[in-house]
């Protein structure tokens, strides 16, 4: 029985590959930023910034909850409205890591502490919008941007690539009313295919979200022949495309002359994914454990496994599950962004820490590949030392050295039985701290940026001695530039506004992070830049100062 089983599914695996699946994708690409030119006064400005700082940390829980937001913040003239809404094909890992990148862009509207009153950030994934005014209850259809493609279909193709685009968004905004706000489709008619979705957000009702697309409609036209275009309405967004962008959907999709042929690649194409799925939770059983190896690494971690499989740093997977107790939740030591961190105990009798690397998001590989690539061949005193790692299980861990006081965000706000940091302490460990940067920018023989120095990663082992963690976000940084360019990552509240504004990386970036941290190590306080019941420690800091 288990033979043929194996068989049957063995069958159903490479029929699958036949089909192509379309891969997870947040979206996370800006498709514009409006901001207002309006401006707070000067004496309001602190009140109406910590009230939009409160909004924003508001939406997090509530889009991890229900994939949108609508937050009020304050009263009178410092009152902050803000809605935030994830596109409906998202799954919430993706939405999620939408949602994240759209916060941090918004600060945009914020140059050099100067409060704008109303700002909007449209992702092909997700929307956030602030104001200073009541805008929830209004109709919601005015255009806030058109955006176009560069290039233009083949010539020869231009007729009927209108005549689908046309006929597509005019179904998609007859549909999506109908349908919870939200629909996507396609329309293929000689030789050209047209990909589209239309949402109205949460904020809209029927009628106003049939009036807002039909707005739309009539916008998107301007954007023909282009290969892609755009409507960013206040109240709904309206997108078409050469490419099939969208996915996770369960709409069916509208079609053309070719309905039958495309609904039959749907199926096959859905049937297949279905088959895949099964395959892989029941191949554990009966395939090879050897080829699962193999498959799994050569896809996830392409040309680095035969390295790893080589080198010093290999852990098997069986020895430190075991090390942990099968990750028993009696040994976790804490969980991140990236990963949950659990104690073990390794054959020898070693206390390690093991990270095991979260498999939800797009960038897990560039993290693991952070980890072991950069930080494998540094050593520093003020720096985890990694140990090793593992790739030849289900998922991947990382091994490193075991720091019993933990966090110093733990240390300072979490336990309850120990004594206050003295000020010599707190000076060693602001001291160790700088020493540790100082490596990675100057001294090792990679210049590295970390990006995400906090409380939460300068561990401490049991003399107190600071040890940079995590460097999952770190980048190389090249001896010949003054700067990268890269997507905003980091921790709101620890990162440089120039960095936040403008995307460019420089060891400053760490600089000011690090800036904060010995604040909040001076003061004994948190940066409660988004708490709900005090403004920020920096904004005290720079009052005192004088600077204005």
């Amino acid at each position: 029985m288990n033979q043929f089983l194996f068989f049957f599914l063995l069958f159903f695996f490479f029929f699958s590959l036949l089909a192509k699946l379309s891969l997870s994708d947040p979206r996370a690409t800006q498709a514009a930023l409006v901001c207002t030119n309006r401006t707070a006064s000067t004496t309001g400005r602190q009140t109406f910034i910590a009230n939009f700082l409160a909004v924003v940390e508001t939406f997090t829980p509530l889009i991890v909850q229900q994939r949108y937001a609508a937050v009020v913040k304050g009263s009178g003239d410092t009152k902050v409205y803000g809605f935030g809404e994830c596109m409906k094909d998202l799954d919430q890992n993706d939405c999620n890591v939408c949602f994240a990148q759209c916060k941090a862009q918004i600060l945009s509207c914020f140059p050099y502490q100067l409060a704008t009153l109303g700002g909007r950030v449209f992702y092909d994934g997700c929307y956030l919008r602030y104001d200073d005014y009541n805008f929830f209850n209004e109709s919601l259809s005015e255009e806030d941007q058109t955006v176009c493609a560069a290039n233009d279909v083949a010539s020869g193709n231009q007729t009927v690539f209108k005549v689908n685009v046309m006929q597509l968004v005019r179904n998609l905004s007859v549909e999506a009313p109908k349908n919870d706000g939200f629909f996507v489709g396609s329309v293929g008619r000689g030789n050209v295919s047209v990909y589209g979705l239309a949402q109205c957000w949460e904020l809209v009702n029927g009628s106003a979200c049939e009036g807002c697309l039909a707005n739309a409609v009539s916008r998107i036209s301007s954007c023909l022949p282009k290969e892609e275009g755009r409507v960013l309405n206040a109240g709904c967004y309206l997108r078409y495309s050469t490419e099939r962008f969208y996915y996770n959907s369960t709409a069916p999709p509208v079609v053309g002359n070719r309905g039958r042929r495309k609904l039959a690649i749907i199926m096959a194409t859905t049937f297949s994914a279905v088959a895949l799925t099964l395959i892989i939770a029941t191949a554990i059983f009966f395939v090879n454990e050897k080829l699962v190896k193999k498959r799994r690494e050569s896809k996830q971690l392409g040309a680095l496994s035969p390295i790893l499989n080589k080198s010093k740093l290999n852990f098997s997977y069986e020895s430190l599950e075991m090390a942990t107790n099968y990750f028993n939740d009696s040994n976790k030591l804490g969980q991140g962004g990236s990963g949950s961190v659990y104690k073990g105990t390794l054959p020898n009798g070693k206390v390690v820490a093991i990270k095991r690397l979260f498999f939800n998001t797009r960038q897990w590989v560039d993290h693991f590949f952070n980890e072991v690539n950069l930080i494998s061949g540094i050593y520093h005193k003020n720096l985890v030392k990694l140990l090793g790692c593992s790739i030849t299980g289900p998922e991947s861990l990382l091994v490193y050295e075991y720091v019993p006081n933990q966090s110093l965000h733990d240390y300072l706000f979490v336990k309850k039985d120990v004594e206050p940091l003295r000020w010599e302490a707190r000076y060693k460990i602001v001291l160790g701290t700088a020493e540790g940067l100082a490596y990675l920018h100057e001294e090792s023989k990679l210049r590295i940026i970390h990006r995400d120095i906090k409380l939460s990663n300068i561990l401490l082992d049991e003399g107190l001695t600071p040890k940079i963690a995590d460097f999952g976000l770190a980048r190389l940084f090249p001896e010949d530039k003054t700067h990268i360019s890269t997507a905003i990552a980091g921790t709101l509240g620890y990162m440089a506004p120039e960095y936040v504004v403008f995307g460019k990386l420089t060891e400053k970036a760490d600089v000011y992070s690090f800036g904060v941290l010995v604040i909040e190590i001076t003061c004994g306080k948190r940066n409660k830049c988004f708490s709900l019941d005090s403004i920020s420690i920096l904004h005290m800091v720079i009052h005192f100062a004088g600077i204005s």
